[in-house]
């Protein structure tokens, strides 16, 4: 097969993961690298060359990079604001654009975003790596097959204590701390969301149409900048925009509601909280459960930790239904970020660029997902729902379903 060959922008923490996770796909190889920072390139083009014996071209420069003819594909894993912007000029250069995950800095962007597309049909992913994740995919492997009855309600969070990343921006040169300083919304909405739009069919045959948002109170942050944990004294004190705890609900056209949260800045255990309700059963990702009407008794028990005991991960009773992948991973794909799903969702991307297949999450999704940041500042300010745009313009009504892999 051919070797696609692709120039990597953004190696900070997440460029690095994805940098090696496309590393270990064999079709890929890496022919550039780019960053602000000439310790990054240095770092990537180090690990590029003791991987695969030749060294990347670096650039300081994104749009010297979009100028290499060698280079057939973008990745980009650069910062949040970024990201939007450097897709719509990879697209306009003819690169296969890959663009990490984040929100959009207002809603502008999305309708830029997807006229980039249309304007060139230049090939484009986003690279939501939850879409990927085993139980995500199982969910919606037993939604496909009806065994979850019809589907009514879907939840999801992004529940992840960054205080210390957060209030070390300065000193690790990460860009979330000023999007903590300068706004108040869902800022990180597409690993809860990703992948039940895939689900609920969003932008293909289904759409959300309203949002509501509602933000807490900012004191984790603060608190947190007191402690001897804070890495960067000079925040000692500091006062924050950002809402330690945003709930989001969104409904659905084809009556399905969806609640999302937003959890970063409090002392909690990483979850995203993942659960689908359906009239004829459930899943929970906290608890790796399963729960089936007429399989499970639903008034066996009224004592919440005898129900958790009994169902607590039986999730796995179920694996016959998991795509092939993760039946048959291994240990060495597992450790390539993210418990494995990165070296998923980067194979099955190079094997669309092989193949010429259309994108398992394409622009529309991108604009839909992206938005919600801008729409959900807007709620939060406003107190007031808010319309969700159709991206597709009516598309979605007769745009066939598609998961990211064959279920």
């Amino acid at each position: 097969m051919e070797k696609i060959k692709i120039g990597m922008v953004g190696l900070g923490q997440r460029g690095e993961t994805l940098l090696n996770a496309l590393l270990a796909v064999d079709d890929a190889q890496v022919v550039a690298v780019c960053d602000l920072y000439a310790d990054r390139c240095e770092k990537a083009a180090k690990t590029v060359k003791e991987k695969r014996g030749h060294a990347p071209r670096v650039y300081a420069d994104f749009k010297e990079m979009l100028a290499d003819k060698d280079v057939r594909v973008t990745f980009i894993c650069s910062s949040w604001e970024a990201h939007i912007e450097q897709a719509i000029l990879s697209m306009r250069a003819g690169k296969i654009t890959a663009m990490e995950v984040g929100g959009a800095s207002n809603l502008q962007e999305c309708y830029d975003l997807v006229s980039a597309y249309e304007e060139t049909h230049t090939p484009f992913m986003m690279l939501e790596n939850c879409c990927y994740d085993r139980f995500e995919l199982l969910s919606t492997a037993l939604t496909r097959k009806g065994v979850l009855g019809e589907i009514v309600h879907c939840h999801g969070a992004y529940s992840h204590d960054l205080r210390d990343e957060i209030l070390g921006g300065n000193v690790h040169r990460h860009y979330r701390l000023k999007h903590y300083q300068n706004r108040n919304c869902e800022n990180y909405p597409t690993h809860e969301l990703g992948p039940i739009a895939k689900l609920l069919g969003v932008n293909r045959g289904n759409r959300m149409v309203k949002l509501y948002s509602a933000a807490s109170k900012a004191a984790g942050l603060t608190a947190f900048s007191y402690s001897d944990k804070n890495p960067d004294l000079t925040l000692r004190g500091q006062q924050f925009a950002q809402g330690d705890i945003v709930n989001t609900l969104i409904t659905c056209e084809n009556g399905e509601t969806v609640s999302l949260t937003l959890d970063t800045t409090l002392p909690k255990y990483y979850s995203r909280e993942f659960t689908v309700r359906g009239t004829k059963g459930l899943t929970n990702q906290e608890a790796n459960m399963i729960f089936l009407e007429g399989k499970h008794d639903s008034h066996e028990f009224f004592d919440v930790e005898k129900t958790i005991e009994k169902y607590l991960n039986n999730a796995n009773e179920y694996k016959e239904y998991l795509p092939d992948y993760w039946k048959n991973i291994t240990e060495k794909e597992r450790e390539l970020g993210h418990g494995g799903m990165d070296y998923f969702m980067c194979r099955e991307f190079i094997h669309a660029v092989q193949s010429g297949a259309e994108m398992p999450i394409d622009v529309y999704d991108a604009a839909a997902w992206a938005s919600v940041t801008p729409l959900s500042e807007e709620s939060i300010r406003t107190g007031l729902a808010v319309d969700m745009p159709d991206f597709t313009r009516g598309a979605y009504k007769t745009r066939p379903l598609k998961d990211v892999v064959p279920l």
